[in-house]
Protein backbone atom coordinates (compact mmCIF):
# COMPACT_ATOMS: atom_id res chain seq x y z
CA UNK A 1 0.00 0.00 0.00
CA UNK A 2 2.74 2.76 0.93
CA UNK A 3 4.44 1.34 -2.29
CA UNK A 4 1.61 2.03 -4.73
CA UNK A 5 0.81 5.47 -2.90
CA UNK A 6 4.66 6.49 -3.21
CA UNK A 7 4.01 5.63 -7.29
CA UNK A 8 1.10 7.69 -7.48
CA UNK A 9 3.16 10.15 -6.01
CA UNK A 10 5.44 10.22 -7.61
CA UNK A 11 3.44 10.03 -10.99
CA UNK A 12 1.62 13.37 -10.19
CA UNK A 13 4.84 15.06 -9.31
CA UNK A 14 6.26 13.76 -13.12
CA UNK A 15 2.99 15.14 -14.80
CA UNK A 16 3.18 18.51 -12.80
CA UNK A 17 6.82 19.24 -13.52
CA UNK A 18 6.54 18.54 -17.18
CA UNK A 19 3.42 20.72 -17.74
CA UNK A 20 3.53 23.34 -20.22
CA UNK A 21 1.49 25.52 -18.43
CA UNK A 22 3.83 25.65 -15.63
CA UNK A 23 7.52 25.31 -17.39
CA UNK A 24 7.26 27.06 -20.92
CA UNK A 25 9.54 25.89 -23.77
CA UNK A 26 12.47 28.04 -22.95
CA UNK A 27 14.76 25.96 -24.94
CA UNK A 28 13.14 26.67 -28.26
CA UNK A 29 14.07 30.22 -28.23
CA UNK A 30 17.50 30.08 -27.05
CA UNK A 31 19.17 29.25 -30.73
CA UNK A 32 17.30 32.27 -32.13
CA UNK A 33 18.99 34.86 -29.63
CA UNK A 34 21.92 33.22 -30.36
CA UNK A 35 22.49 34.07 -34.26
CA UNK A 36 21.48 37.82 -33.35
CA UNK A 37 24.24 38.20 -30.21
CA UNK A 38 26.55 36.87 -32.89
CA UNK A 39 25.57 38.68 -36.09
CA UNK A 40 25.99 41.86 -33.73
CA UNK A 41 28.67 40.59 -32.42
CA UNK A 42 30.16 40.78 -35.98
CA UNK A 43 29.02 43.81 -36.90
CA UNK A 44 30.56 45.79 -33.55
CA UNK A 45 34.05 44.28 -34.27
CA UNK A 46 33.59 45.55 -38.33
CA UNK A 47 32.93 48.87 -37.26
CA UNK A 48 35.63 48.60 -34.49
CA UNK A 49 37.83 47.35 -36.96
CA UNK A 50 37.09 49.91 -39.55
CA UNK A 51 37.39 52.66 -36.73
CA UNK A 52 40.64 51.11 -36.57
CA UNK A 53 42.01 51.63 -40.00
CA UNK A 54 40.67 54.98 -40.23
CA UNK A 55 43.09 56.12 -36.97
CA UNK A 56 45.54 53.59 -38.22
CA UNK A 57 45.04 56.64 -41.31
CA UNK A 58 44.99 59.08 -39.53
CA UNK A 59 48.12 58.40 -37.47
CA UNK A 60 50.15 57.48 -40.75
CA UNK A 61 48.90 61.08 -42.40
CA UNK A 62 49.87 62.72 -39.23
CA UNK A 63 53.35 61.06 -39.31
CA UNK A 64 53.52 61.77 -43.31
CA UNK A 65 53.10 65.60 -42.63
CA UNK A 66 55.27 65.86 -39.60
CA UNK A 67 58.45 64.00 -41.75
CA UNK A 68 57.03 66.56 -44.85
CA UNK A 69 57.85 69.31 -42.54
CA UNK A 70 61.13 67.82 -41.36
CA UNK A 71 62.25 67.18 -44.91
CA UNK A 72 61.25 71.03 -45.73
CA UNK A 73 62.87 72.50 -43.11
CA UNK A 74 65.93 70.39 -44.19
CA UNK A 75 65.71 71.53 -47.76
CA UNK A 76 65.86 75.24 -46.74
CA UNK A 77 68.78 74.30 -44.83
CA UNK A 78 70.02 72.85 -47.77
CA UNK A 79 69.25 76.01 -49.68
CA UNK A 80 70.70 78.09 -47.67
CA UNK A 81 73.85 76.50 -47.68
CA UNK A 82 73.79 76.02 -51.42
CA UNK A 83 73.29 79.57 -52.24
CA UNK A 84 76.21 80.41 -49.96
CA UNK A 85 78.03 77.97 -52.12
CA UNK A 86 76.47 79.09 -55.40
CA UNK A 87 77.67 82.70 -54.71
CA UNK A 88 81.41 81.54 -53.96
CA UNK A 89 81.06 79.86 -57.70
CA UNK A 90 79.84 82.32 -59.28
CA UNK A 91 82.56 84.55 -58.00
CA UNK A 92 85.07 82.05 -59.29
CA UNK A 93 82.83 82.14 -62.67
CA UNK A 94 83.76 85.55 -63.03
CA UNK A 95 86.98 85.64 -62.08
CA UNK A 96 87.44 82.94 -64.77
CA UNK A 97 85.49 84.35 -67.35
CA UNK A 98 87.66 87.34 -66.66
CA UNK A 99 91.24 85.98 -67.00
CA UNK A 100 89.61 83.67 -70.50
CA UNK A 101 88.65 87.07 -71.72
CA UNK A 102 92.44 88.43 -71.37
CA UNK A 103 94.00 85.57 -71.98
CA UNK A 104 91.92 85.49 -75.38
CA UNK A 105 92.78 89.63 -76.36
CA UNK A 106 96.43 88.68 -75.70
CA UNK A 107 95.97 85.44 -77.33
CA UNK A 108 94.41 87.17 -80.59
CA UNK A 109 97.42 89.86 -80.57
CA UNK A 110 99.85 86.98 -80.76
CA UNK A 111 98.17 83.89 -82.49
CA UNK A 112 95.85 86.10 -84.57
CA UNK A 113 93.72 83.50 -86.13
CA UNK A 114 94.37 79.56 -85.58
CA UNK A 115 95.78 78.90 -88.88
CA UNK A 116 97.20 75.70 -87.92
CA UNK A 117 101.02 76.94 -88.89
CA UNK A 118 101.70 73.67 -87.39
CA UNK A 119 101.81 70.13 -88.75
CA UNK A 120 99.65 68.93 -85.80
CA UNK A 121 97.32 71.91 -86.04
CA UNK A 122 96.65 70.82 -89.28
CA UNK A 123 96.43 67.45 -89.07
CA UNK A 124 92.54 67.91 -88.48
CA UNK A 125 90.91 65.53 -90.86
CA UNK A 126 87.25 65.28 -89.90
CA UNK A 127 84.26 62.59 -91.35
CA UNK A 128 84.13 64.48 -94.40
CA UNK A 129 87.80 63.21 -95.91
CA UNK A 130 87.27 60.15 -94.98
CA UNK A 131 87.36 57.79 -97.95
CA UNK A 132 88.19 60.61 -100.31
CA UNK A 133 90.45 59.83 -103.08
CA UNK A 134 92.78 63.02 -103.28
CA UNK A 135 94.22 63.54 -106.56
CA UNK A 136 98.11 63.34 -106.89
CA UNK A 137 100.92 65.33 -108.03
CA UNK A 138 101.17 64.57 -111.69
CA UNK A 139 97.31 64.75 -111.68
CA UNK A 140 97.10 68.03 -110.26
CA UNK A 141 99.99 69.13 -112.69
CA UNK A 142 98.28 67.82 -115.65
CA UNK A 143 94.86 69.19 -114.32
CA UNK A 144 96.38 72.66 -113.62
CA UNK A 145 98.34 73.57 -117.45
CA UNK A 146 95.79 71.78 -119.35
CA UNK A 147 92.30 73.58 -118.00
CA UNK A 148 93.75 76.80 -116.06
CA UNK A 149 97.19 77.92 -117.38
CA UNK A 150 95.57 78.57 -120.87
CA UNK A 151 93.04 81.26 -119.60
CA UNK A 152 96.36 83.78 -118.30
CA UNK A 153 96.74 85.18 -121.67
CA UNK A 154 92.77 86.00 -122.22
CA UNK A 155 92.84 87.82 -118.85
CA UNK A 156 95.63 89.97 -119.66
CA UNK A 157 93.93 91.18 -123.18
CA UNK A 158 90.33 91.56 -121.61
CA UNK A 159 92.04 93.86 -118.45
CA UNK A 160 93.90 95.93 -121.08
CA UNK A 161 91.18 96.56 -123.58
CA UNK A 162 88.71 97.54 -120.28
CA UNK A 163 91.05 99.53 -118.51
CA UNK A 164 91.19 101.89 -121.66
CA UNK A 165 87.41 101.95 -122.37
CA UNK A 166 86.83 102.55 -118.57
CA UNK A 167 89.59 106.11 -118.71
CA UNK A 168 87.62 107.17 -121.45
CA UNK A 169 84.01 106.52 -120.20
CA UNK A 170 85.41 108.37 -116.84
CA UNK A 171 86.94 111.40 -118.53
CA UNK A 172 83.39 111.91 -120.78
CA UNK A 173 81.74 111.62 -117.41
CA UNK A 174 83.79 114.52 -116.22
CA UNK A 175 82.99 116.70 -119.22
CA UNK A 176 79.01 116.20 -118.89
CA UNK A 177 79.26 117.03 -115.16
CA UNK A 178 78.85 120.48 -113.33
CA UNK A 179 81.95 120.74 -111.58
CA UNK A 180 80.64 123.17 -108.88
CA UNK A 181 77.30 120.89 -108.38
CA UNK A 182 78.05 117.39 -108.92
CA UNK A 183 80.25 115.10 -107.45
CA UNK A 184 84.30 114.94 -108.34
CA UNK A 185 85.43 111.18 -110.26
CA UNK A 186 88.86 110.36 -109.61
CA UNK A 187 90.80 107.24 -111.67
CA UNK A 188 89.35 103.97 -111.44
CA UNK A 189 91.31 101.12 -110.08
CA UNK A 190 91.41 97.36 -110.92
CA UNK A 191 90.95 94.80 -107.71
CA UNK A 192 89.94 91.19 -107.30
CA UNK A 193 90.43 88.21 -108.72
CA UNK A 194 91.32 89.23 -112.37
CA UNK A 195 94.03 91.37 -111.04
CA UNK A 196 95.19 89.08 -108.57
CA UNK A 197 95.33 86.78 -111.46
CA UNK A 198 94.09 83.74 -110.11
CA UNK A 199 90.00 84.12 -112.16
CA UNK A 200 89.36 80.59 -113.47
CA UNK A 201 85.52 80.32 -114.93
CA UNK A 202 84.36 81.71 -117.33
CA UNK A 203 82.84 85.04 -118.43
CA UNK A 204 85.82 86.95 -117.19
CA UNK A 205 84.39 89.90 -115.25
CA UNK A 206 86.81 93.00 -114.32
CA UNK A 207 85.82 94.67 -111.17
CA UNK A 208 86.80 98.29 -111.28
CA UNK A 209 86.19 101.16 -108.69
CA UNK A 210 85.99 104.33 -108.82
CA UNK A 211 86.39 107.10 -106.09
CA UNK A 212 84.37 110.07 -105.56
CA UNK A 213 84.54 113.26 -103.31
CA UNK A 214 81.70 116.06 -103.02
CA UNK A 215 82.28 119.11 -104.71
CA UNK A 216 83.78 122.70 -102.94
CA UNK A 217 83.07 123.59 -100.22
CA UNK A 218 82.04 120.32 -98.79
CA UNK A 219 83.41 117.08 -97.50
CA UNK A 220 82.97 113.48 -96.70
CA UNK A 221 83.59 112.53 -93.29
CA UNK A 222 83.49 108.68 -92.69
CA UNK A 223 82.80 107.06 -89.56
CA UNK A 224 83.14 103.35 -89.16
CA UNK A 225 81.87 100.60 -86.45
CA UNK A 226 85.24 100.61 -84.76
CA UNK A 227 85.88 104.33 -84.38
CA UNK A 228 84.69 104.73 -80.95
CA UNK A 229 80.31 104.64 -81.32
CA UNK A 230 78.62 101.48 -80.52
CA UNK A 231 77.41 99.23 -83.35
CA UNK A 232 75.10 96.70 -83.56
CA UNK A 233 76.67 93.06 -84.04
CA UNK A 234 74.85 92.76 -87.17
CA UNK A 235 76.32 96.19 -88.88
CA UNK A 236 80.06 95.30 -88.26
CA UNK A 237 81.94 96.05 -90.69
CA UNK A 238 79.74 98.60 -92.20
CA UNK A 239 79.84 102.69 -91.62
CA UNK A 240 78.49 105.95 -92.55
CA UNK A 241 79.30 108.79 -94.57
CA UNK A 242 78.52 112.53 -93.40
CA UNK A 243 78.04 115.55 -95.89
CA UNK A 244 79.76 118.65 -94.30
CA UNK A 245 81.37 121.89 -95.36
CA UNK A 246 85.42 121.69 -95.25
CA UNK A 247 85.37 124.55 -92.67
CA UNK A 248 82.66 122.75 -90.23
CA UNK A 249 84.13 120.76 -87.15
CA UNK A 250 83.73 116.67 -87.20
CA UNK A 251 81.49 117.43 -84.08
CA UNK A 252 79.67 120.29 -85.74
CA UNK A 253 79.66 123.58 -83.97
CA UNK A 254 77.42 124.38 -80.79
CA UNK A 255 75.01 126.67 -82.77
CA UNK A 256 73.34 123.95 -84.71
CA UNK A 257 73.02 122.15 -81.25
CA UNK A 258 71.89 125.02 -79.11
CA UNK A 259 69.12 128.10 -80.07
CA UNK A 260 71.12 131.21 -79.89
CA UNK A 261 69.44 134.56 -79.00
CA UNK A 262 68.16 136.54 -81.41
CA UNK A 263 71.08 139.35 -80.19
CA UNK A 264 73.61 136.45 -80.05
CA UNK A 265 75.52 135.69 -83.24
CA UNK A 266 78.03 132.65 -84.18
CA UNK A 267 81.31 133.84 -84.68
CA UNK A 268 82.42 130.92 -86.58
CA UNK A 269 79.54 130.76 -88.88
CA UNK A 270 77.33 132.97 -90.81
CA UNK A 271 73.52 132.66 -90.77
CA UNK A 272 73.81 131.70 -94.04
CA UNK A 273 76.36 128.46 -93.91
CA UNK A 274 74.10 127.44 -90.22
CA UNK A 275 71.40 126.78 -92.59
CA UNK A 276 71.30 123.95 -94.85
CA UNK A 277 67.93 123.60 -96.87
CA UNK A 278 66.75 119.56 -97.14
CA UNK A 279 66.95 119.81 -100.60
CA UNK A 280 70.62 120.90 -100.86
CA UNK A 281 71.47 118.09 -99.17
CA UNK A 282 68.92 116.31 -101.39
CA UNK A 283 71.29 117.53 -104.28
CA UNK A 284 74.53 116.39 -102.83
CA UNK A 285 73.22 112.66 -102.75
CA UNK A 286 71.97 112.73 -99.14
CA UNK A 287 69.34 110.65 -97.39
CA UNK A 288 66.07 112.39 -96.98
CA UNK A 289 66.12 115.01 -94.47
CA UNK A 290 69.67 114.10 -93.15
CA UNK A 291 73.08 114.25 -93.65
CA UNK A 292 74.25 110.66 -94.86
CA UNK A 293 75.28 109.96 -98.03
CA UNK A 294 72.55 107.76 -99.34
CA UNK A 295 74.03 104.19 -101.94
CA UNK A 296 70.73 104.49 -103.20
CA UNK A 297 71.04 107.88 -104.46
CA UNK A 298 74.66 107.33 -105.73
CA UNK A 299 73.34 104.45 -107.92
CA UNK A 300 70.69 106.43 -109.56
CA UNK A 301 73.10 109.53 -110.01
CA UNK A 302 75.78 107.56 -111.43
CA UNK A 303 73.89 105.41 -113.77
CA UNK A 304 72.83 108.35 -114.86
CA UNK A 305 76.38 110.28 -115.42
CA UNK A 306 77.59 107.11 -117.31
CA UNK A 307 74.85 107.52 -119.89
CA UNK A 308 75.28 110.68 -120.38
CA UNK A 309 78.78 109.87 -120.70
CA UNK A 310 78.55 106.93 -123.21
CA UNK A 311 76.18 109.34 -125.14
CA UNK A 312 78.91 111.75 -125.50
CA UNK A 313 81.21 108.93 -127.25
CA UNK A 314 79.32 105.85 -128.44
CA UNK A 315 80.45 107.27 -131.60
CA UNK A 316 83.81 106.34 -131.34
CA UNK A 317 83.28 102.82 -131.15
CA UNK A 318 81.69 99.94 -133.06
CA UNK A 319 79.85 98.22 -130.09
CA UNK A 320 77.41 99.05 -127.82
CA UNK A 321 76.99 99.66 -124.15
CA UNK A 322 74.58 98.55 -121.68
CA UNK A 323 73.99 98.22 -117.86
CA UNK A 324 73.92 94.03 -117.25
CA UNK A 325 72.04 94.12 -113.70
CA UNK A 326 69.55 96.64 -112.31
CA UNK A 327 70.17 96.13 -109.12
CA UNK A 328 74.03 97.33 -109.62
CA UNK A 329 75.24 100.96 -110.14
CA UNK A 330 77.94 100.05 -112.50
CA UNK A 331 77.43 96.50 -114.06
CA UNK A 332 78.24 97.31 -117.66
CA UNK A 333 78.47 95.21 -120.48
CA UNK A 334 80.24 95.56 -123.98
CA UNK A 335 78.19 93.85 -127.20
CA UNK A 336 80.29 93.34 -130.61
CA UNK A 337 78.60 92.93 -133.58
CA UNK A 338 79.72 89.91 -134.36
CA UNK A 339 78.13 88.79 -130.98
CA UNK A 340 80.84 88.22 -128.57
CA UNK A 341 80.31 90.12 -125.10
CA UNK A 342 82.74 91.74 -122.48
CA UNK A 343 81.44 92.08 -118.72
CA UNK A 344 82.93 94.76 -116.31
CA UNK A 345 81.71 96.57 -113.27
CA UNK A 346 82.49 100.08 -112.51
CA UNK A 347 81.39 100.54 -109.21
CA UNK A 348 81.71 104.18 -106.86
CA UNK A 349 83.30 104.20 -103.69
CA UNK A 350 84.17 106.78 -100.74
CA UNK A 351 88.04 106.48 -99.50
CA UNK A 352 88.36 106.35 -95.56
CA UNK A 353 90.71 109.57 -94.71
CA UNK A 354 93.85 108.73 -96.84
CA UNK A 355 94.30 105.33 -96.94
CA UNK A 356 93.54 102.26 -99.74
CA UNK A 357 90.15 101.09 -97.62
CA UNK A 358 86.90 102.39 -99.35
CA UNK A 359 83.26 102.35 -98.78
CA UNK A 360 81.83 100.80 -101.27
CA UNK A 361 77.99 101.15 -102.65
CA UNK A 362 77.10 97.62 -104.05
CA UNK A 363 78.58 94.39 -104.29
CA UNK A 364 78.08 93.22 -107.34
CA UNK A 365 77.88 88.69 -108.51
CA UNK A 366 78.40 88.84 -104.24
CA UNK A 367 75.86 88.04 -101.37
CA UNK A 368 78.03 90.03 -99.12
CA UNK A 369 75.85 93.22 -99.11
CA UNK A 370 72.33 91.30 -98.55
CA UNK A 371 71.31 91.93 -95.71
CA UNK A 372 72.81 96.19 -95.56
CA UNK A 373 70.91 97.36 -92.98
CA UNK A 374 69.98 100.51 -94.56
CA UNK A 375 71.17 102.64 -97.95
CA UNK A 376 72.83 104.83 -95.34
CA UNK A 377 75.25 102.14 -94.64
CA UNK A 378 78.44 101.39 -96.76
CA UNK A 379 80.49 97.98 -96.90
CA UNK A 380 83.74 98.70 -96.18
CA UNK A 381 86.02 97.08 -98.72
CA UNK A 382 90.12 96.09 -98.39
CA UNK A 383 90.57 95.03 -101.96
CA UNK A 384 93.42 97.37 -102.48
CA UNK A 385 95.24 95.76 -99.43
CA UNK A 386 94.78 92.54 -100.41
CA UNK A 387 95.89 92.69 -103.70
CA UNK A 388 99.20 94.37 -102.10
CA UNK A 389 99.60 91.56 -99.54
CA UNK A 390 99.61 88.98 -102.09
CA UNK A 391 102.06 90.88 -104.23
CA UNK A 392 103.91 91.52 -101.83
CA UNK A 393 104.28 87.93 -100.32
CA UNK A 394 104.55 86.47 -103.80
CA UNK A 395 108.42 88.32 -103.81
CA UNK A 396 109.39 86.59 -101.05
CA UNK A 397 108.35 83.20 -102.63
CA UNK A 398 110.05 80.55 -104.51
CA UNK A 399 109.95 80.70 -107.91
CA UNK A 400 106.34 79.43 -109.90
CA UNK A 401 105.11 79.27 -105.97
CA UNK A 402 101.45 77.31 -106.05
CA UNK A 403 99.46 79.89 -103.92
CA UNK A 404 97.98 80.75 -106.74
CA UNK A 405 97.59 77.51 -108.04
CA UNK A 406 95.98 76.38 -105.03
CA UNK A 407 93.52 79.14 -104.93
CA UNK A 408 92.67 78.46 -108.68
CA UNK A 409 91.79 75.16 -108.50
CA UNK A 410 89.52 75.05 -105.29
CA UNK A 411 87.62 78.33 -107.06
CA UNK A 412 87.27 75.75 -110.17
CA UNK A 413 86.09 72.54 -108.67
CA UNK A 414 83.68 75.10 -105.81
CA UNK A 415 82.32 76.83 -108.98
CA UNK A 416 82.06 73.35 -110.49
CA UNK A 417 80.12 71.71 -107.68
CA UNK A 418 77.47 74.80 -107.36
CA UNK A 419 76.83 74.33 -110.88
CA UNK A 420 75.64 71.01 -110.29
CA UNK A 421 73.94 71.46 -106.83
CA UNK A 422 72.98 75.13 -106.82
CA UNK A 423 74.58 78.36 -105.33
CA UNK A 424 76.65 78.36 -101.83
CA UNK A 425 77.05 80.40 -99.19
CA UNK A 426 80.43 79.81 -99.16
CA UNK A 427 81.87 82.67 -102.03
CA UNK A 428 85.09 82.89 -103.80
CA UNK A 429 86.17 85.59 -101.58
CA UNK A 430 85.87 83.34 -98.62
CA UNK A 431 88.32 80.99 -100.30
CA UNK A 432 90.77 83.90 -100.84
CA UNK A 433 90.35 84.74 -97.12
CA UNK A 434 91.59 81.36 -96.13
CA UNK A 435 94.48 81.67 -98.62
CA UNK A 436 95.37 84.65 -97.35
CA UNK A 437 95.84 83.34 -93.60
CA UNK A 438 97.98 80.46 -94.87
CA UNK A 439 100.37 82.61 -96.72
CA UNK A 440 100.95 84.42 -93.58
CA UNK A 441 100.77 81.15 -91.37
CA UNK A 442 103.59 79.31 -93.35
CA UNK A 443 106.91 79.64 -94.47
CA UNK A 444 108.00 80.80 -97.75
CA UNK A 445 109.76 77.82 -98.53
CA UNK A 446 106.18 75.59 -97.68
CA UNK A 447 104.93 77.44 -100.91
CA UNK A 448 107.22 76.32 -103.83
CA UNK A 449 105.55 74.12 -107.20
CA UNK A 450 106.23 70.86 -105.75
CA UNK A 451 104.19 70.65 -102.59
CA UNK A 452 100.81 72.15 -104.58
CA UNK A 453 98.77 68.90 -103.37
CA UNK A 454 99.77 69.59 -99.39
CA UNK A 455 99.22 72.91 -99.72
CA UNK A 456 95.61 72.12 -101.12
CA UNK A 457 94.93 69.75 -98.67
CA UNK A 458 95.87 72.48 -96.41
CA UNK A 459 93.20 74.68 -97.64
CA UNK A 460 90.53 72.09 -97.68
CA UNK A 461 91.43 71.34 -93.77
CA UNK A 462 91.17 75.16 -92.84
CA UNK A 463 87.95 75.06 -94.73
CA UNK A 464 86.33 72.53 -92.91
CA UNK A 465 87.72 73.50 -89.76
CA UNK A 466 86.63 77.26 -90.20
CA UNK A 467 82.65 75.30 -91.37
CA UNK A 468 82.51 72.63 -88.22
CA UNK A 469 83.19 76.30 -86.07
CA UNK A 470 81.42 78.63 -87.79
CA UNK A 471 84.40 81.22 -87.65
CA UNK A 472 86.38 82.45 -90.16
CA UNK A 473 87.53 85.70 -89.64
CA UNK A 474 88.25 88.85 -91.80
CA UNK A 475 92.17 88.62 -92.77
CA UNK A 476 92.90 92.42 -91.83
CA UNK A 477 90.53 93.34 -89.13
CA UNK A 478 92.09 92.69 -86.01
CA UNK A 479 94.75 91.21 -87.52
CA UNK A 480 98.15 92.95 -85.87
CA UNK A 481 100.66 90.77 -87.93
CA UNK A 482 99.67 93.37 -91.30
CA UNK A 483 103.22 93.46 -92.47
CA UNK A 484 103.95 97.60 -92.30
CA UNK A 485 104.76 97.66 -95.47
CA UNK A 486 101.67 97.80 -96.62
CA UNK A 487 100.68 101.36 -94.61
CA UNK A 488 97.29 99.48 -93.11
CA UNK A 489 95.29 101.95 -91.34
CA UNK A 490 96.27 101.26 -87.42
CA UNK A 491 92.75 101.38 -86.37
CA UNK A 492 91.19 98.41 -88.16
CA UNK A 493 94.16 96.52 -86.25
CA UNK A 494 93.14 97.01 -83.10
CA UNK A 495 89.58 96.33 -83.58
CA UNK A 496 88.39 93.33 -82.58
CA UNK A 497 88.38 90.35 -85.07
CA UNK A 498 85.11 90.29 -88.06
CA UNK A 499 84.05 86.30 -88.11
CA UNK A 500 82.96 86.79 -91.99
CA UNK A 501 81.04 83.29 -91.07
CA UNK A 502 78.90 85.29 -88.56
CA UNK A 503 75.54 85.62 -91.03
CA UNK A 504 75.24 81.67 -91.27
CA UNK A 505 74.95 81.25 -87.51
CA UNK A 506 71.30 82.05 -87.50
CA UNK A 507 70.42 81.41 -91.12
CA UNK A 508 71.08 77.45 -90.12
CA UNK A 509 69.40 76.16 -93.76
CA UNK A 510 72.29 78.07 -95.59
CA UNK A 511 74.76 77.28 -93.41
CA UNK A 512 73.73 73.24 -93.78
CA UNK A 513 73.33 73.69 -98.08
CA UNK A 514 76.87 75.35 -97.80
CA UNK A 515 78.18 72.28 -95.78
CA UNK A 516 76.37 70.06 -97.69
CA UNK A 517 78.28 71.68 -101.24
CA UNK A 518 81.54 71.29 -100.02
CA UNK A 519 81.46 67.78 -98.45
CA UNK A 520 80.15 66.93 -102.04
CA UNK A 521 82.84 69.15 -103.41
CA UNK A 522 84.94 66.83 -101.84
CA UNK A 523 83.92 63.67 -102.70
CA UNK A 524 83.60 64.34 -106.51
CA UNK A 525 86.97 66.30 -106.49
CA UNK A 526 89.08 63.65 -108.03
CA UNK A 527 86.44 62.76 -110.60
CA UNK A 528 86.13 66.04 -112.00
CA UNK A 529 89.46 66.65 -112.00
CA UNK A 530 90.71 63.52 -113.97
CA UNK A 531 87.08 64.18 -116.07
CA UNK A 532 88.84 67.88 -117.01
CA UNK A 533 92.43 66.27 -117.27
CA UNK A 534 91.30 63.24 -119.62
CA UNK A 535 88.88 64.56 -122.05
CA UNK A 536 90.32 67.82 -122.72
CA UNK A 537 92.01 67.54 -126.06
CA UNK A 538 95.62 68.74 -126.78
CA UNK A 539 94.34 70.82 -129.77
CA UNK A 540 91.84 72.36 -128.20
CA UNK A 541 94.43 73.42 -124.71
CA UNK A 542 96.60 74.87 -128.00
CA UNK A 543 93.96 76.61 -129.20
CA UNK A 544 92.61 77.98 -125.83
CA UNK A 545 96.42 79.19 -125.28
CA UNK A 546 96.58 80.76 -129.30
CA UNK A 547 93.38 82.93 -128.31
Amino acid sequence: MPVGLFRVCLLVITAIVNHPLFFPKENGTIPENTEEIIQKMKEREESLRLEQLRLEQEIADQEATQKALEKAAVVVEESKEEKVRWDMWTALSMVIFLLIELWRQDFQEGNWQDTGGEEDDMAVLGKAFKGVAFPDKAVLASFYEKRILGTTGDMARMREMVEGFADDLLEALRSVCNRDADMEVEDCMGVGSMYENWRVRKPFVCDLIVPFAPPEPYCFRCQTWCSGDSFPPDEQGYGTIKVCRADEDATGCICDKTKLGEDMLCLLHSQVSSTRPSSEMEDLLCFKNTQYLDADQVMKWFQIAVTKAWNRISHKYEFDLSFSLLDSPGALKIKFKSGKSIAFNLTPVVQYENSDVYFISHFPRSSLAEDIPSSTHWFLTFAVYERRFIQLVSKTLPANACHVSCLQILSFLHGKQCSLTGPSGLTNYHLKTVLLHLLQARPSQDWAPEKLEARLQDMLKFIEKCLHEKKLYHFFIGNGKVPAELGFPIIFQRAEPLNLFRPFVLRRDIYRKMVDTFHEMLRNMSALINEYTVHIPLAHTNGIRKE
